[in-house]
């Protein structure tokens, strides 16, 4: 697969050198009421705002319309991770406060102590004990700042543990102002969720249903599946001005050898490979694909960092939705379609009356 260089991508100027780049140029107005609440009624039933680089122009469709912008011999990559229920609402056992923890990762090599997220976050001192709903209870083994801390979780006595996920619910992003329904547990998650390990949703990927999946497959277009666990840095915002002075905290991936081989056929052979997502982008620009895998595949942690001007080894296409002002997504896209013409789009689409965020409508950008 050729490449387009970092000063040329999608055919004109792509955007501003890095250190030219600001926070300030990935910001846009968004009125209150296109911030989706709500999935579309069915998963293909979203918006699709087909951005096409080489011709610099853009298309109102349905998601549904996606096969006639894919090809045969294209490949599909999916982020298969599966989103935790990770929000556990409790209150202190000595006054009754009310404390929520975020389950964000299991300690290794423990079976029963996390990291998590504690809010109110200047209270959870080491030694804090919580009581949380079904009998289970809390303690806070080690402050570890910033709002986190090493938690130890105790079963309800007498009875099997089925583990502390089982009182949690689905944790949606703060920008759904609603507690989570049963049609949450179904619709926060891809159709092809099999890893637990999330405490957000890949969102392009909600899009799918299966039925499409299995048209695309008739069509003879491939899919790959990889894993990234959703952190909470996800909605973490950018805070330095100049782009390069921020840092992404890293998360964990894992890639077996079928689907790596398959990516490394597919970039050997020209064919392109469509990303579903800014984690599979992330995962699929922090591997090498000049060699063969490993037995067993490759796990690890990936804190990379997309900016403008990068120069993309393996995405060919870009499936996303549309992302918060300012965020570090934005500043993929940006590498990926140009500061220009991401510009553009997001006018585009909010003149449009698209939908925002992880229940949102989808963008497709091709080159």
């Amino acid at each position: 697969m050729s490449n387009p260089s970092p000063e040329d991508i999608c055919g004109r100027p792509n955007g501003l050198p890095a250190a030219e780049l600001a926070l300030s140029d990935l910001l846009y107005d968004l009125p209150a009421h296109l911030i989706a609440q709500e999935p579309a009624g069915e998963r293909t039933g979203s918006r699709l705002l087909v951005a096409d680089c080489a011709a610099g122009s853009m298309q109102d469709r349905w998601f549904q319309d996606i096969p006639e912008f894919l090809r045969e011999g294209d490949l599909l990559v999916l982020n298969d991770t599966r989103v935790l229920r990770a929000r556990l609402a409790g209150s202190r056992s000595d006054t009754g406060g009310k404390v929520e923890i975020l389950l964000v990762e299991a300690v290794e090599g423990s079976a029963d102590s996390w990291t998590c997220m504690i809010r109110p976050a200047k209270r959870a001192r080491k030694g804090l004990s919580v009581s949380l709903p079904g009998g289970y209870g809390a303690a806070v083994l080690e402050n570890l700042g910033g709002g986190r801390a090493v938690v130890r979780f105790t079963p309800p006595r007498g009875t099997d543990d089925p583990g502390i996920e089982e009182v949690g619910s689905i944790p949606l992003p703060p920008y759904i102002r609603r507690p989570p329904t049963p049609l949450d547990e179904e619709r926060y998650q891809t159709v092809y969720a099999r890893v637990p390990g999330a405490v957000a949703a890949p969102t392009a990927g909600l899009h799918f249903s299966g039925e499409l999946l299995d048209r695309l497959g008739a069509m003879g277009i491939g899919t790959a599946f990889l894993t990234l666990h959703v952190g909470p840095g996800t909605f973490t915002p950018l805070r330095f001005e100049r782009i390069e002075d921020n840092r992404l905290e890293p998360e964990r991936y894992a890639i077996g050898p079928g689907s790596f081989e398959a990516i490394r056929s597919a970039i050997a052979e020209g064919r392109r490979v469509v990303a579903v997502g800014t984690t599979t982008t992330r995962v699929l620009e922090s591997l090498d694909f000049g060699e063969p895998c490993p037995t067993g595949g490759i796990e690890g942690r990936t804190g990379l960092f997309i900016y403008p001007p990068y120069r993309f080894r393996a995405v060919g296409a870009l499936l996303t939705n549309f992302h918060l002002p300012g965020s570090s997504l934005m500043a993929l896209v940006a590498a990926f379609i140009g500061l220009p013409m991401l510009r553009r789009c997001y006018r585009h689409a909010v003149a449009r009356g698209y939908r925002f965020y992880s229940y949102g409508d989808a963008m497709l950008v091709v080159r």
